[in-house]
């Protein structure tokens, strides 16, 4: 049987068409080297096809460029408009540590210094006391290469959106309540994200 060259151009696209999604998300999760600590590429055959970033549909009532981080689901959108959404794997905090409700961005920081709050330090003062006074950002600082501080009424939660050096972690419930992320998918965030956007804290 052979094909003939017209048969072969009619089809090439959709061969191609149907063979884009796994390249583009190779190169979403690629080592990254423009950063002041340089990213290494996501090992995806150990993150569920589901926990990847993805734009997807999504209605809902919420307006465009509000965030809404569903903790049962394990998912973080970005409300685009027009019934999208970009979608997020996330790691949510364990059972009694999470926020509800609405807060908003408060403040942002690219690769933030993280400092335990008091709680965390009276629960595991041997893992956290030596950290009291901050632990610069980096490649081992837990908040990862960027930080989202959420607020209410103009106070810090201690609530962030942020990084993780635990690719692993997304899908799971082990943090000290905050929600994070895979450093490639918070940086993509940050940069859609401004202080005072809207988030929404869904809870079962």
């Amino acid at each position: 049987m052979t094909i003939s060259r017209r048969s072969l151009l009619i089809g090439l696209p959709l061969l191609l068409a149907g063979c884009q999604s796994m390249p583009n998300q190779q190169a979403m999760y690629s080592d990254v080297t423009t950063e002041p600590f340089p990213l290494k590429k996501v090992p995806l055959d150990k993150i569920k096809p589901e926990l990847r970033r993805q734009e997807v549909a999504y209605e809902t009532a919420y307006s465009a460029g509000t965030v809404v981080v569903d903790t049962p689901g394990r998912r973080l959108y970005y409300v685009l408009g027009d019934g999208r959404a970009m979608r997020y794997g996330i790691g949510v905090g364990r059972n009694g540590y999470a926020l509800a409700g609405n807060a908003y961005i408060g403040r942002k920081a690219e690769w933030p210094t993280w400092t335990p709050t008091p709680n965390m330090i009276r629960r595991d003062p041997e893992k956290n006391l030596k950290y009291a006074g901050g632990l610069p950002g980096g490649p081992n600082n837990p908040l990862g290469a960027r930080a989202m501080y959420l607020y209410r009424g103009g106070n810090d939660t201690l609530f962030r959106l942020h990084g993780t050096n635990q690719p692993w972690s997304i899908g799971e419930a082990m943090s000290s309540g905050c929600v994070r992320m895979m450093n490639h998918d918070v940086i993509d965030l940050y940069a859609r994200t401004s202080v005072g956007d809207k988030v929404v804290v869904l809870q079962a």
